[in-house]
């Protein structure tokens, strides 16, 4: 049998076995047995040392013509099988649209920022700006610009965690206030802002304390500002958080940063001001801390005391938040049981 002959051979047993090829796995086995080095067609090629020079090259392109057919057969076959997979791998994963959808549960923000929300909503409905600073502060902003010098007894209140001695993570958002007071034009109007975000103080946690809490601070600085204007700005958030209702009154206190200082209370929520055990029989809430800023913050923000002045106030949307719900444990807002928190499902 002449190598023509035997090319000839290889080509039909070859093209019959391809077609028989039933996956891609027997394809690939196919084209290894016919094409690779050590398959037939090279076999027989071997034998092309014993032709005629005139004959070779004959034999060489007729040779070629076969690997060309045999390739193309098991390209068009892989194609085959691999369309065939791709439907079989379509109809089964085929959707039926007529079926009902899986409902997808809707999510709602976590109570506290609910609270920070509406806070923020109501005071940039009365030109305030929302402002937020970084976590890990300076000293310097954190406690002395604040009027709270080194070494002075009331940062005992605020012991937190430090990076360096002179980098910290703030106790407060007041930084941002410092900060702000620095920047600010007032020849191009007052200053009114809060500053939402988490503080640090090293707390043992128990149901009213925690390590990390969250606060809004807000600052006014322009002239002719009174504690009038402080206690009406108050009552017009204690209304927006917790009705109409509620009353708000004034109580003379100590902060470093304020001249004078008030501590705020609401009417009681539980006994409308009646007097119960959780007001302690007194018909008010303690619910944050404000003031007349103190003269020497404006001085180290470099702002005249005797031209400026101005109220500042702090609020903790987590207190807020256990005094609207009635929650005993601040614990319950950071241990991320849904059950818990799909109690807050209407915001504010």
């Amino acid at each position: 049998m002449s190598l023509k002959d035997k090319l000839s051979e290889l080509r039909q047993r070859g093209l019959a076995d391809i077609k028989k090829s039933s996956d891609l796995k027997d394809v690939n086995q196919v084209r290894v047995q016919l094409l690779g080095k050590k398959g037939p067609i090279t076999e027989v090629l071997r034998g092309m040392r014993d032709l005629d020079a005139e004959e070779r090259p004959k034999v060489g392109a007729f040779a070629n013509e076969i690997r060309d057919d045999l390739t193309n057969a098991l390209a068009e076959r892989k194609a085959e099988l691999e369309e065939a997979v791709l439907n079989a791998q379509l109809a089964k994963e085929t959707i039926d649209v007529t079926l009902p959808g899986t409902p997808v549960a809707k999510g709602e923000p976590h109570v506290i920022q609910q609270i920070v929300d509406q806070i923020e909503d109501l005071f940039l409905g009365m030109g305030y700006q929302v402002l937020s600073g970084p976590e890990v502060e300076e000293d310097k902003y954190n406690f002395e610009m604040m009027n709270l010098p080194k070494n002075h007894p009331a940062r005992d209140m605020q012991d937190t965690f430090y990076i360096t001695k002179e980098i910290l993570m703030r106790t407060q958002t007041s930084p941002m206030q410092a900060r702000t007071l620095e920047k600010h034009d007032f020849s191009q109007g007052p200053l009114k802002m809060i500053s939402p975000g988490v503080v640090y103080r090293r707390d043992t946690d128990d149901p009213t304390h925690s390590h990390q809490f969250h606060q809004v601070e807000g600052l006014v600085i322009d002239k002719h500002v009174t504690m009038a204007d402080l206690k009406g700005t108050l009552q017009v958030l204690a209304h927006e958080l917790f009705g109409d209702k509620f009353d708000v009154r004034l109580r003379p206190s100590y902060f470093p940063f304020t001249e004078p200082s008030v501590e705020a209370d609401i009417t009681c929520f539980n006994c409308g001001g009646k007097g119960c055990k959780v007001c302690k029989n007194t018909g008010w809430i303690e619910v944050l801390g404000a003031g007349m800023v103190h003269p020497n913050v404006l001085k180290m923000a470099g702002v005249d005391p005797d031209e400026y002045g101005g109220f500042a106030f702090g609020v903790g949307p987590d207190r807020f938040a256990m005094l609207k719900y009635g929650v005993d444990d601040i614990r319950n807002f950071y241990l991320n049981d849904v059950r818990f928190l799909t109690q807050f499902t209407k915001k504010g």
